[in-house]
């Protein structure tokens, strides 16, 4: 059998390296679903702490490898996309919790939503990045596109106080209802189930609140990448590298949000460590310009990012200490 294909290169890397990638995820989600996960049950804070550690550890090893491999400056930059995007997915946790209290999504049924999301996310990002990736290739002036959208998206979430998104009024919403046939409650696990046309009397397919909130987590997330996306090119433009921190920092996503949701308040300054993350990296591919370098050094660069990062949650932790749950 020939497998020279196998070392073909595509978007910077061998074929096989893709296709292991992709395995990888696979077998994961494979794992997760099939083995963990084979019935709906509600996730209690205790396994969602467990399951993200051992997602958290899943993406560390892979860095490990790729530090092994691709060597320490693509393994540093692994690692800085991987703790940027981990820590920008922590912010759609606030997005997905006000989408599941609009629905009135069961705990029970929050894991399959977030299931389907994922590998939703996985396609689109996949497109995204490379769509991104074969821009960057063509037009290298883009990184300071990128670089300055960053700045000014977190100089704006420093300074630009944001309102909770009003999902009654969101016009993805108002379509789907003025377009489809929509259930009024929930019908278990199911995105879609046949009834009785209220004018007609035939059976005809309706979509279910559940598929409503599935839809517009994946259009929140596309919005998130807005973001996300240009923050990792800011980082490293290698396609693999690009991608495999994103997958890997969204993977654990659904696990870290059962624990995440129970204390959303205790994270109130995360958000402005987040808008600095953004100043930091997008101002960096200008500074490495200024002083002569090829690129920002990738040690200082992930070390700065840690310590942004760990500053903000910190700061929030000591702040909201003692500070009752809110009602929902």
């Amino acid at each position: 059998m020939d497998t020279s294909f196998l070392f073909i290169e595509w978007l910077s890397k061998p074929i096989w390296m893709w296709l292991s990638f992709i395995t990888l995820v696979i077998a994961i989600l494979s794992f997760d679903l099939g083995v963990l996960h084979k019935e709906n049950k509600e996730i209690e804070v205790g396994e969602s702490i467990k399951l993200s550690a051992l997602y958290i550890s899943l993406g560390l090893a892979f860095g490990g490898w790729v530090w092994w491999y691709l060597g320490a400056d693509a393994g540093l930059a692994y690692m800085t996309g991987f703790v940027v995007e981990k820590t920008l997915a922590l912010d759609n946790v606030f997005v997905i919790a006000l989408i599941f209290s609009f629905f009135a999504v069961p705990r029970l049924y929050q894991h399959r939503v977030l299931f389907w999301g994922i590998l939703g996310v996985i396609v689109l990002r996949a497109i995204m990045i490379g769509v991104g990736a074969t821009l960057v290739a063509e037009f290298s002036w883009l990184l300071y596109i990128f670089a300055a959208f960053l700045v000014v998206t977190g100089l704006k979430m420093l300074f630009m106080k944001e309102a909770d998104p009003d999902i009654s009024n969101n016009a993805l919403v108002r379509f789907m209802r003025n377009r489809f046939n929509v259930t009024e409650g929930h019908h278990g696990e199911h995105f879609f189930v046949k009834q009785a046309d209220p004018k007609t009397g035939k059976l005809v397919w309706f979509i279910t609140p559940l598929f409503m909130a599935l839809v517009l987590i994946e259009v929140a997330d596309v919005i998130f990448a807005v973001d996300s996306v240009p923050a990792i090119f800011a980082i490293t433009t290698d396609p693999f590298l690009v991608y495999t921190s994103n997958i890997f920092a969204i993977l654990g996503l659904r696990a870290l949000y059962f624990a995440l949701a129970a204390m959303i308040h205790r994270f109130r300054y995360l958000k402005p460590a987040l808008a600095v993350v953004l100043i930091f990296i997008g101002s960096k591919v200008f500074v490495a310009d200024l002083l002569g370098l090829e690129k920002f050094p990738a040690a200082f660069s992930l070390g700065i990012t840690f310590a942004i990062i760990a500053s903000g949650v910190i700061w929030s932790l000591v702040k909201t200490r003692g500070e009752p749950v809110p009602a929902e």
